[in-house]
């Protein structure tokens, strides 16, 4: 198969057909929304049930290889709407024959995830070009979509050539307010994988849980964790960091410090301040955290730095990946004022953006001593009370995280050098939306007919798919300061979701996120495709449901079946 004369001459055909940029919608469509894709006679052909994946041998090309297979030959997905397409009178596609230029490139932040795939009309074989085994990845899920049907066929006479815009495509998933289990994380990897997600970045610890075990430090999960059942061990984390590499995304750990940390306090009260204290004291005293869940690390204790070393020296050991997050947001004064250290420290002319200064002084050159870069929540040098200077934090070295007030933000950390990753809260925040989780909230003791804001929500309304399909990451930047922008996360905090919501909290608004940092939202005349877009969404959160993701529905599906008729336009005019 791998000397098929028919190769170059395929090539050449591809070569003419990539060079379009095509806005249509065919009768089958991948999500995301390849860069290029053009199907100049639509047209399927059986898939023959001998069907074989040609491939070069590789630690984590050859299990994708094998569960896409066995996925292409057993989905049978249907369509909603049957597509009309004519069967060639060709014999059965026999073969899809994959070539890498180069297996050895890592997974790592930047990796080439660009592919071709085409599908020849008349020719038994189907072509997958890549430059790493990551993008074969990539052109294996896009072919997988191309499948449909029983008996199973697939798209006949098209012409893909794909590279993602971005090259950090993350959703976060905060795992200590409410645990997750394993499987849970399992399954989230796999729904990120279909949608050309990257980076699964994990906000493992803050002041409610703290569920990593740490063999150094074993009693912060002993004692911190909900339960005995409620933690991940190193061999959990082995199994999710390979599924991760199986999958091509990279698993980003977070160990949010110096505040989010009262769950440690659990095992080394000494080095927490205002450790279980009720967040928001009687009277007109300041809130000590912006939730319940009080504790910060105090810098100023030597025990701080032994027991914080050893925590980033074993979570670096169990996490491959180049990045390591180091959180970093909300220090809140109020809580470091409750500690007489403190509180001397501050009478001789300290103050509390030192002592964050004192903290990233001890950890971050101990970060980059076992050659990670690091991330940080924009606070660290953005917060309005407690900042340290930037010149501490060299944008070699140094990634932000954006989250506050949209693309302001964004434009203050490029402007300064930086790397950025955008999770504006304005419209990447899946949590967002769902009320107050406090007790006792006055904002809902309120008489008939009062306005009810965001409904008790910080950051509300719900973020629809929509707002984040919408929303451009590099807004109001100039082509230099954009590509400083290396992509974006969707976030979902877990004060109000666990497993039994997670699905349908991130799904499908996150594939939303996908389209838009792999290949826009905008056609080739710079028009959203918001119509369009809405037809091919509903129809990939169908096959996403019947592939085990509970995504929730975004239409009746009655819009489906009568396609353009609950657009605000209608289709057949101007």
């Amino acid at each position: 198969m791998r000397g098929d004369t028919t190769f170059p001459f395929i090539l050449s055909l591809f070569v003419i057909f990539i060079t379009q940029t095509i806005a249509t919608n065919y009768p089958i469509n991948v999500w995301p929304k390849p860069t290029t894709f053009n199907w100049p006679n639509p047209k399927s052909i059986f898939l023959s049930p001998n069907f074989t994946i040609s491939h070069p041998t590789h630690r984590y090309l050859t299990p994708t290889v094998y569960r896409y297979r066995r996925l292409i030959l057993s989905e049978h997905y249907r369509h909603i709407i049957t597509p009309s397409i004519n069967l060639t009178s060709s014999t059965p596609l026999q073969h899809l024959i994959i070539s890498v230029s180069d297996v050895t490139s890592p997974l790592s932040h930047g990796v080439n995830e660009s592919y071709s795939l085409s599908t020849p009309n008349g020719s038994s074989a189907a072509y997958i070009t890549a430059g790493t085994v990551w993008g074969a990845m990539r052109g294996l899920e896009t072919f997988s979509q191309l499948v449909y049907g029983n008996p199973t066929r697939v798209a006949a006479g098209v012409y893909i050539s794909d590279l993602p815009i971005f090259t950090h495509r993350g959703v976060m998933l905060d795992t200590s307010r409410n645990f997750y289990g394993v499987d849970d994380l399992l399954r989230l990897i796999k729904a990120m994988s279909m949608n050309k997600l990257n980076v699964f970045h994990w906000h493992i610890t803050d002041s409610h849980s703290f569920p990593l075990v740490v063999p150094s430090e074993p009693e912060l999960a002993g004692k911190g964790a909900y339960g005995n059942e409620m933690m991940y061990s190193p061999a959990d984390v082995e199994k999710i960091v390979e599924f991760g590499m199986e999958h091509g995304v990279r698993v980003l750990p977070e160990i949010d410090m110096p505040a989010h940390t009262g769950s440690w306090a659990e095992a080394y009260p000494e080095i927490i301040t205002c450790a279980n204290m009720f967040w928001w004291p009687a009277g007109n005293s300041p809130a000590l955290a912006a939730e319940p869940g009080t504790g910060q690390l105090n810098p100023l204790i030597p025990k701080t730095y032994e027991v914080v070393k050893n925590v980033i020296h074993d979570t670096i050991a169990m996490f491959p990946d180049s990045l390591f997050h180091g959180g970093a947001d909300e220090i809140n004064s109020a809580c470091w004022n409750t500690d007489p250290s403190i509180q001397t420290f501050v009478a001789s002319n300290g103050t509390q953006s030192q002592l964050l200064e004192m903290f990233i002084n001890n950890t971050l050159p101990e970060i980059l001593s076992l050659n990670r870069t690091v991330v940080y929540w924009e606070d660290v040098i953005l917060s309005a009370n407690v900042k340290v200077d930037p010149s501490l934090l060299s944008p070699q070295h140094v990634i932000m995280q954006t989250w506050n007030n949209g693309p302001s933000n964004t434009k203050q950390l490029v402007t300064s050098g930086y790397r950025v990753i955008v999770s504006s809260a304005d419209y990447y925040y899946l949590d967002c939306g769902h009320g107050s989780f406090v007790g006792n909230d006055s904002r809902y003791d309120q008489p008939p007919g009062t306005d009810q804001g965001n409904g008790g929500s910080w950051c509300g309304p719900f973020k629809t798919w929509e707002t984040i399909y919408n929303y451009d990451i590099t807004y109001g930047l100039t082509d230099k300061e954009a590509q400083l922008v290396i992509g974006g996360e969707v976030a979902l905090w877990s004060e109000q979701a666990d497993s039994t919501v997670m699905d349908s909290r991130i799904w499908p608004r996150a594939s939303a996120m996908a389209e838009t940092l792999w290949s826009g939202n905008c056609d080739e005349t710079g028009m959203k495709r918001y119509a369009e877009a809405t037809d091919r969404l509903t129809e990939w959160r169908y096959r996403m449901v019947a592939r085990g993701i509970g995504a929730e529905p975004i239409q009746p599906l009655w819009c489906v079946k009568n396609s353009g008729m609950c657009n605000t336009v209608h289709p057949f005019t101007s």
